[in-house]
């Protein structure tokens, strides 16, 4: 029975704890952080057993110029309520950036949305 603890369920706790711990470093600390301005073009709910709101944002830096898409992700309901009522008028999303989250079960993308504010 020792031998089967030492050899077999110790690395397994190991390693389970070791994973468990670059989940949440990787998730709670963020690479960076920044804010982007545009219009909201898309906002869904995903997935299929994790549901979260993937959105693209389309920035336009200069007018005539294509304009460059910014994909996100919003976590919290309530945040992506304000996006829906805000679709259609400019707007600049405050994100965190999360790099080497193992799943898409977190969100599509490594943008995580903070805040919406409505520039006029």
């Amino acid at each position: 029975m020792k031998t089967l603890f030492r050899f077999v369920l110790l690395p397994l706790v190991l390693v389970a704890a070791l994973g468990a711990g670059y989940l949440w470093l990787v998730v709670t600390w963020s690479y960076s952080n920044g804010e982007r301005a545009g219009w909201v073009q898309k906002l869904s709910k995903k997935g299929w057993l994790c549901k979260t709101w993937e959105g693209e944002l389309s920035m336009v830096a200069m007018p005539g110029s294509m304009p460059e898409k910014f994909l996100f992700t919003v976590h919290d309901d309530a945040l992506a309520g304000k996006l829906n009522q805000a679709m259609g008028k400019r707007v600049a999303l405050s994100y965190e950036q999360h790099i080497g989250i193992p799943s898409t079960c977190f969100g599509e993308t490594q943008y995580f949305i903070t805040a919406v504010k409505v520039v006029e």
